[in-house]
């Protein structure tokens, strides 16, 4: 059977590696290429790989950004120059890490990694990716979503809030509302703190987005984000926006 793959690095030479230690795997064929994410997410969808020789630090969304908002079940081949926390995530094998610079017979091993996994049936690693992206300590500083065959990103000053919603979060932005596969507690976690609070089970609001408080019920309140917008705060949340807001 043969496999396709998509090569999605910023650098043409490091692309051009990738390509030529691909010649002598007859079972791949190299069904385009693509410098950033944005190039990446229209070709996966067109192209439909099976595996992905993916960079993680590119200009303007990240490899680990890119694998959030694909759905595809993919094979995943890291390729970075960067040695930080994914190295230790991926000796499980369920996908690779490529350090670079990377020689050849380092490369023949990951892609004997890769086969393995899609003639045994194992077609996709999205678990092992969520469960590094969920264990990222730093701070967001934006947030990509898909529209589409799109990439967009939200930067977080124009992040008015999050709202559960089962499995998945809303998040309402100045420029519309976007769905995404990530919990409440990630959000949590992983939005800073001084900027955002969990106001109720169901929202987390940016404090610098909320106008005023209002009485809502003994004890507690609406959080007025502008007139058609009013959110519960709950008793602990509302506790916490007295902890940092001037209210």
């Amino acid at each position: 059977m043969e496999y396709k793959a998509l090569i999605i690095d910023d650098e043409p030479p490091a692309r051009s590696i990738i390509r030529a230690y691909l010649k002598k795997h007859t079972s791949i064929n190299i069904v385009g290429e693509c410098a950033n994410g944005f190039e990446a997410i229209k070709s996966i969808k067109e192209l439909q790989p099976h595996i992905l020789f993916l960079d993680i630090q590119m200009p303007k969304v990240t490899g680990l950004e890119l694998l959030e908002v694909i759905d595809e079940p993919l094979q995943v081949v890291f390729t970075t120059a960067y040695d930080q926390y994914a190295l230790k995530a991926f000796e499980l094998n369920a996908v690779d890490y490529l350090l670079k610079p990377f020689d050849e017979k380092r490369f023949d091993d990951a892609v004997q990694k890769v086969l393995d996994k899609l003639q045994s049936g194992v077609h996709s690693n999205q678990e092992q990716i969520e469960q590094m992206e969920d264990a990222r300590p730093e701070k967001l500083e934006r947030i990509v979503v898909k529209k589409g065959t799109k990439l967009e990103l939200i930067d977080l000053d124009n992040l008015l809030y999050i709202e559960a919603q089962d499995d998945y979060v809303m998040l309402h932005s100045e420029n519309g509302r976007f769905l995404k596969s990530k919990t409440m507690k990630y959000f949590e976690e992983h939005l800073p703190e001084e900027q955002f609070i969990r106001i109720h089970r169901s929202y987390i609001v940016n404090t610098s987005k909320i106008k005023s408080l209002e009485p809502y019920d003994k004890d507690t309140y609406l959080a007025i984000i502008n007139p058609n917008c009013k959110l519960k705060v709950s008793r602990t949340g509302y506790k916490k926006l007295k902890a940092t807001m001037d209210f």
